[in-house]
Order: structure tokens, then C-alpha cells, then sequence
């Protein structure tokens, strides 16, 4: 905290027993929370389980993107909190094939492992429509417009990878909202519905 300090960052806190006035990321803890709770409630896990399904959490959510996310693969990444924490977007290499004797040790990383995959299927369900601008309860819907850059919500896609496009076409309903669009992405053209997509609420300035 100092060394942010002596850098000009000022800190602002809420005042004890408000959660309230940090809406936004206490949303963003009960998300954590639940998903946590549901993968971990079939069974007891070892300490080593839980203390490796942690690391992959931690990551897992720290890899979200808060920025513009460019569509190009050459574009620099969006950003994220791992950025400012580990320097990266992801600061863990490829899963690679354990050579570990100890069945024990393998047993316990491919449960993490397992719980790891259960919780980020989870994350992409739950968090993805919590970064769009639609207010479903409160206000009229923002329909998805052509341009829009988007990231689709694909719980098969592997662990910490966000799949991005942009919007090239929509289907309209009777009632004028957005049911379904047309992604162009890096890797082809899908059609996806507008549940399945989240536009950013930071959009890229061009200069």
C-alpha cells in the first residue's frame, strides 16, 4: 500500500457494515462464493485439493477482462487484474502432463483439477451477464447493435479463455428486442443468442 501510495494513488474505502455502497464487487464476491460453494459441496476435500482449487480460482477470476477486448489475435490483450498483479493477463503456462511417482500428488492436482473445470463453467454462466449494459428488471433492454465487440459465453471453451467477436448482423422479435446475433470471430462466423453474448462496458477510444 505504500509503494501505491508514494505512486499518487489515493485509496477510498466504504465506511464498516456497508456492503451496499460497494455494489459492484460485492456482486462479484457472492458470485465467487456460490460457484465455490457449488463445486465444493458434493464432497470433502484435502487440504491440498482445496489449497490448489483456490490458486485456479484465484486466476480464473483475475483473468476476466475489464477493458475493450481487441477482436485481432496480434491486438495486445484486454485488460485484466491479473495484469496488475502478475504483469499478464494469465501468469500460469499450459496444463502439462504430470511425471509425479506419488499417486497420491496426481490423485489430488487431477481433483483440483476437475473442480477447477466445474467452477470456471460456472463463472462463464454467471459472471458474463453481470459486464453487459442491459438492466433487465429496471429499464428497457439495450439491444446488441451491429458493431458491438462482444465476449460469447462458452463454458466448453478451456479454462480462462474468453472467445471474442463482433456483432455483423441480428434478429429482431416482434417486440424489437435482440433475440439472436451473428459473431464474427477470429476463427469463423456463429450465430449465437443475445444471452449467450456480453458487451464490455469499456469500449476502445480511438485516437
Amino acid at each position: 500500500m505504500t509503494e501505491f501510495a508514494d505512486s499518487g494513488v489515493e485509496w477510498v474505502f466504504n465506511p464498516p457494515l456497508s456492503p451496499h455502497m460497494g455494489g459492484s464487487w460485492e456482486r462479484l464476491i457472492r458470485t465467487v462464493k456460490n460457484n465455490l460453494t457449488a463445486v465444493c459441496s458434493s464432497a470433502r476435500q484435502s487440504d491440498e485439493v482445496l489449497r490448489n482449487l483456490l490458486t485456479e480460482v484465484e486466476n480464473i477470476v483475475n483473468s476476466r477482462p475489464l477493458s475493450h477486448v481487441p477482436i485481432d489475435e496480434d491486438s495486445a490483450p484486454a485488460l485484466t487484474p491479473n495484469h496488475f498483479l502478475l504483469g499478464s493477463s494469465n501468469g500460469c503456462k499450459p496444463l502439462t502432463n504430470l511425471d509425479y511417482s506419488g499417486a497420491a500428488l496426481r490423485q489430488n492436482w487431477l481433483t483440483s483439477q476437475v473442480l477447477a473445470n466445474l467452477y470456471w463453467r460456472r463463472w462463464v454462466s454467471d459472471y458474463l451477464p453481470e459486464i453487459t449494459r442491459r438492466t433487465k428488471w429496471f429499464e428497457r433492454p439495450k439491444p446488441i447493435s451491429i458493431g458491438d465487440v462482444v465476449v460469447i459465453a462458452d463454458p466448453n471453451m478451456p479454462r480462462n479463455c474468453w472467445p471474442k467477436g463482433k456483432i455483423i448482423g441480428t434478429r429482431v422479435s416482434v417486440d424489437g428486442q435482440v433475440r439472436s446475433a451473428t459473431v464474427r470471430t477470429t476463427r469463423g462466423i456463429y450465430e449465437r443468442p443475445a444471452t449467450k453474448l456480453a458487451v464490455l462496458d469499456v469500449q476502445r477510444v480511438d485516437k
